[in-house]
């Protein structure tokens, strides 16, 4: 069978019929907002986002936000200012960099990076990258990559405490992102719009309170693959059809499966799609040109990432009401 076929066979009239539809009732009668906030990123996501909100309440009603900092890739702001073009929607640039310096980002992740590599420096470039693959099932670990500005080239595994570091301050950055788009929200009586596919948000990609904060999540249903396709279908540019998924978060280009997937989106889609669906691990490795075993390590770790993650998802934990106290409303 031909997986990636089935995903692809959704009728995208429809499926933007059904969003739009989706989009309209949520904000004016549950709620009864005016309008939406989308932060955006020049990214496949949050571009699809835009438009199918740009259709559903039209543009006047839709606020682009571009919130880069100093280790932003030098395309996102020209690719979010052309997406806002092409949907002829109002933009706010906050640029973001003084904020994090102010709550000791750049220089905090720095001081760790010298504890693994004690030539490390502001003007270096650096990226974290996992180990894990479709080989076989390991231990699954993280390293540093950093570039030095003369050319030197250096990759240290990073024990777990300074992992959490790095990631716990990186992580500054979306949520100071998302105070931004609340504040814009609350000022206008918009709704904000959280822009994570279906293969993030199954499998936890996203920063609690971060990018995963969000009045409506519009996209969240849609597999990666078939995201690109609505996108295509509702004519988004071609320069962002064209860009590959990318974290956008540290200094050195970093692909979302350098990070946190085993493959690719297109097969992750395939591998998620197939476990949802009780396809058989055969037709999937078939498909991907994979041995059986690497597909069962892949739907192990999709396992594995669906139950570390769940928590993620948890709305904040209440002590329960006895008989003798009155109920919550």
């Amino acid at each position: 069978m031909n997986i990636e076929k089935s995903l692809l066979e959704m009728d995208f009239e429809q499926e933007t019929h059904t969003i739009k539809k989706f989009l309209r009732h949520s904000i004016t009668k549950i709620l009864h907002k005016r309008g939406v906030v989308v932060g955006l990123s020049g990214g496949i996501d949050s571009s699809l986002s835009a438009a199918l909100c740009v259709q559903a309440l039209g543009k006047e009603r839709v606020l682009g936000l571009l919130m880069p900092e100093r280790d932003s890739s030098s395309e996102t702001v020209p690719l979010s200012r052309d997406l806002a073009r092409h949907l002829d929607i109002r933009t706010v640039t906050r640029d973001i960099t003084s904020t994090l310096e102010s709550l000791d980002v750049y220089s905090g992740y720095a001081r760790i990076a010298r504890a693994l590599i004690p030539e490390y420096s502001a003007d270096w470039k650096s990226k974290i990258i996992t180990n894990q693959s479709n080989k076989k099932k390991t231990v699954t670990f993280h390293s540093l990559v950093a570039h030095s500005p003369d050319g030197e080239k250096w990759t240290k595994r990073i024990p777990i405490q300074e992992y959490l570091g790095l990631v716990a301050t990186t992580n500054y950055k979306q949520r100071v992102r998302k105070n931004i788009e609340y504040h814009y929200a609350d000022a206008n009586n918009f709704a904000v719009i959280g822009t994570p596919n279906r293969l993030e948000y199954e499998l936890g990609f996203f920063v609690k309170n971060g990018d995963g904060a969000a009045d409506i999540k519009p996209i969240a249903h849609l597999y990666k693959t078939q995201v690109y396709g609505l996108a295509r279908h509702l004519g988004l540019p071609q320069q962002i059809l064209d860009r590959p998924p990318s974290t956008d978060t540290f200094s050195l280009p970093q692909s979302q499966d350098e990070f946190y997937f085993a493959l690719p989106y297109r097969e992750m889609d395939i591998c998620l799609f197939a476990l949802n669906n009780g396809i058989s691990v055969q037709d999937v490795a078939a498909e991907l040109t994979l041995a059986p075993g690497q597909v069962e390590h892949i739907f192990s770790d999709i396992h594995t990432k669906r139950r570390t993650t769940s928590p993620l998802h948890l709305e904040p934990l209440l002590v329960p009401r006895s008989s003798q106290v009155e109920p919550y409303p």
